[in-house]
């Protein structure tokens, strides 16, 4: 493992709060650590399923990067440690939730907060740090680029690609290439099988940026300094970086029972 754990972290020295999440290996919980008061998430997994699975490269490639990045837009992890039977990831806590959870709660957003969009990414598992082309097929149906799953070499331009589906997604509420079969979703993604419905009405700013942004040849697509110049991105992302006045939300207190 990297970032060696700290011997003297123990689940002790937490005070347990609700359940928050499950995953495959195991669940999420709200904790407090007992000294400072800090409030985090406790991710709790056990090495039986971690075993079968054979999943213990990919949790060392998780705390390996996620341990050492430190930015706005990605969920801290603080510290891991283990016992016999689990390894518990502490992570910041993000109040707010998952966005596919706000997402469907509200059908749709806005372009204002659809372009402004404040997130934080928080699971590395299927994460590599690599400057070369990569031929690993993982992730979700609905976000693969058509050339991961036409088996070719791929880099970064996959996740512009996924930044386009996202898009997508946030404006009509549902991904562009949704189809009653995961056969026929893959083979609209390769033709780039790509229409607007006639509702919601989204303006026309929104569509080129999709568009630019879902192109099959993957040098094509716009780069992360071009979506950030383009024009919808200009009109509707607020310089904050939150969608949200503080008003809206109250003062949020995370409440451990």
């Amino acid at each position: 493992m990297a970032a060696p754990p700290r011997e003297e972290w123990s689940m002790s020295d937490f005070e347990i709060g609700k359940y928050i999440g499950e995953g495959k290996f195991g669940k999420v919980y709200l904790a407090r650590e007992k000294k400072s008061g800090y409030v985090v998430a406790l991710k709790v997994m056990y090495k039986a399923k971690l075993e079968k699975y054979r999943f213990h490269a990919h949790l060392r490639r998780e705390i390996e990067i996620q341990h050492g990045l430190d930015h706005p837009n990605v969920l801290r992890l603080f510290a891991w440690f283990q016992d016999e039977e689990r390894v518990v990831l502490v992570l910041e806590y993000a109040a707010r939730g998952e966005l596919y959870k706000v997402l469907r709660a509200t059908g749709r957003f806005t372009e204002r907060t659809a372009a402004t969009g404040r997130l934080k990414i928080a699971d590395f598992g299927w994460a590599a740090r690599s400057n070369a082309k990569r031929h690993t097929l993982c992730g979700t149906i609905d976000y693969l680029a058509p050339e991961m799953i036409e088996k070719k070499a791929h880099d970064h331009a996959v996740d512009n690609w996924t930044l386009g589906i996202l898009c997508y997604e946030f404006l009509y509420g549902s991904p562009p290439f949704l189809a009653d079969e995961q056969d026929d979703t893959l083979r609209r993604i390769v033709r780039v099988d790509l229409t607007f419905p006639s509702t919601p009405r989204i303006s026309s700013e929104a569509k080129d940026l999709i568009s630019k942004l879902l192109v099959k040849d993957s040098s094509k697509r716009l780069c992360l300094e071009d979506i950030m110049k383009h024009p919808w991105i200009q009109r509707n992302a607020e310089p904050s970086g939150s969608c949200i006045k503080k008003r809206d939300l109250g003062e949020v207190k995370p409440v451990l029972t």
